[in-house]
């Protein structure tokens, strides 16, 4: 009897508090600077640290640096603190902010990141506990650019190759966990770093599984195999049994991208604002919610993130008005004789479903949209790059720091840019040059505000709707709640009882 109780109780010691999570596929380089995929990225920001981050309000805090000042427009001094370890009991220092920049920047080295450091014109270290970054010019994400997790040169900087490093499977990093177990499709283990600068994490580890898709993920969630999932909205309103709810709770929160509907603002037909206008009118944007998203969505009034400062609350979208469409329409020359005709090229999945509820909604104002289905790839490359539609309905994500000028500003209406509608407004274009030279955030929030409004006012898109992620969370694991950072953002505060 003896032999049978001590393994059981030496288990539930060892895996008593191990938070039991899924990946939906295989992560490639866990290191920060070469992490694109989205399992990577996310364990990375586990085992790494940056300069600074954001906090749950997406507000900056200090990580790595101590403190930060700009000692004028251009020029950024960090102030780093002096009690952070490597996992390797290696002391962190200046050099290794310099070289991961100097990674970053190699032409020995391909990543999307170093597009973010462009605007930098050089990085110097003063001593051990200082680093200094000189721009080219006042730069709106000065501060942003460091939120990039920072690597340990003392055991990188004889390496040949950082893309081939076997760095990239046994990293070694300053933040709250390391990795104890790297494997393909099979559990990846990461364990606490008891030497973490801000505290050990009250969680022993975190257990990756590999679940491939959605539904693989729910059912390991109702088997008990995970602390924390995601859910769809039918999957919440449909099939969550008693059972489920009694085990896990749901926390919502808004998801980073919307939905919306585009216009080729070539083409005569959608030039006229009152044509625009009239379509916003006709469509019913809480129905597509309800039948979609079983209610789980928020409006959509505009192209930034809510609760971030570029976000313009005193923005609203009008109530659905089918005879103010009308008569929009009718002044544009177009009535139950002659109605406005064209077509909305979408891709297979649920956008089927929104664009045969847009076509219903629009028919009830006289307009009639033809729908034509694409696979994704043949969509992206015969229809949207070559700008060969009248309208497409699409989602876009949105990020914590807006960045109007990929999509907006008139100089990306080219092949190759996201401005896809050919939106141009010299106001706007003004404003988003503007705002890139400004580092000062009460003003760039002002300024985004002003964006957001003119953006909404052309209706150069139909916004339709943000959805909401949300997250089953086992109600053994105490100190949870979601943030527009995501519901992880205070992990190291997290129990498992």
């Amino acid at each position: 009897m003896k032999k049978l109780i001590i393994p059981i109780l030496f288990c539930a010691a060892l895996f008593g508090s191990s938070l039991h999570l899924s990946m939906s596929a295989n992560p490639g380089r866990i290191n920060p600077i070469l992490s694109t995929d989205s399992v990577s990225a996310e364990i990375s920001q586990f085992i790494f640290n940056s300069l600074i981050t954001y906090d749950e309000n997406a507000s900056i805090k200090m990580e790595l640096a101590k403190s930060y000042e700009f000692l004028d427009n251009r020029t950024l001094l960090f102030h780093l603190r002096d009690d952070i370890l490597w996992s390797d009991g290696e002391r962190f220092g200046a050099k290794d902010v310099l070289f991961t920049y100097e990674s970053i920047i190699s032409p020995k080295l391909s990543t999307p990141y170093a597009a973010d450091f462009k605007h930098v014109e050089k990085v110097e270290a003063l001593d051990n506990l200082s680093v200094k970054i000189t721009y080219k010019y006042p730069y709106f994400k000065a501060l942003e650019t460091w939120m990039m997790g920072i690597l340990p040169e003392h055991i990188l900087k004889n390496e040949s190759s950082l893309m081939t490093s076997s760095f990239n499977q046994k990293p070694t990093g300053t933040g709250m966990f390391t990795l104890k177990k790297f494997s393909i499709s099979s559990d990846f283990i990461l364990e606490a770093n008891k030497k973490y600068f801000l505290g050990s994490p009250k969680l022993d580890s975190l257990v990756y599984h590999f679940a491939p898709d959605t539904t693989t993920e729910f059912l390991m969630l109702k088997a008990g195999e995970l602390d924390m999932g995601d859910i769809t909205p039918l999957q919440f309103n449909r099939q969550l049994d008693k059972k489920f709810r009694e085990k896990y709770d749901i926390h919502e929160s808004i998801s980073h991208s919307y939905s919306y509907v585009g216009f080729n603002l070539d083409l005569p037909k959608f030039k006229d604002a009152k044509i625009r206008e009239a379509l916003s009118l006709a469509i019913d944007r809480q129905e597509l919610i309800d039948i979609l998203l079983f209610g789980e969505g928020v409006v959509c009034t505009g192209p930034f993130l809510p609760a971030t400062n570029a976000f313009n609350a005193e923005v609203k979208l009008p109530e659905r008005d089918i005879k103010k469409a009308k008569e929009l329409l009718k002044k544009a020359g177009y009535d139950e004789k002659n109605p406005f005709e064209f077509e909305l090229v979408t891709n297979t999945g649920q956008r089927t479903y929104a664009a045969q509820i847009l076509q219903r909604q629009l028919k009830e104002a006289g307009v009639l949209m033809k729908i034509r289905v694409m696979e994704w790839q043949a969509f992206l490359n015969t229809v949207i790059t070559p700008r060969r539609f009248d309208a497409f309905l699409m989602g876009w994500s949105l990020g914590i720091k807006s960045d109007a000028y990929a999509i907006w500003h008139s100089e990306s209406d080219k092949v190759g840019g996201f401005n896809l509608v050919g939106y141009k407004n010299d106001e706007v274009d003004k404003l988003i040059k503007e705002a890139e030279r400004t580092i000062d955030e009460d003003e760039f929030g002002r300024i985004y505000r002003r964006i957001f409004a003119l953006i909404a006012d052309d209706k150069p898109y139909l916004f339709l709707f943000i959805p909401k992620k949300l997250t089953a969370v086992n109600k053994n694991i105490s100190h949870v709640y979601p943030s527009i950072i995501g519901i992880t953002h205070n992990i190291l505060e997290w129990e498992k009882r």
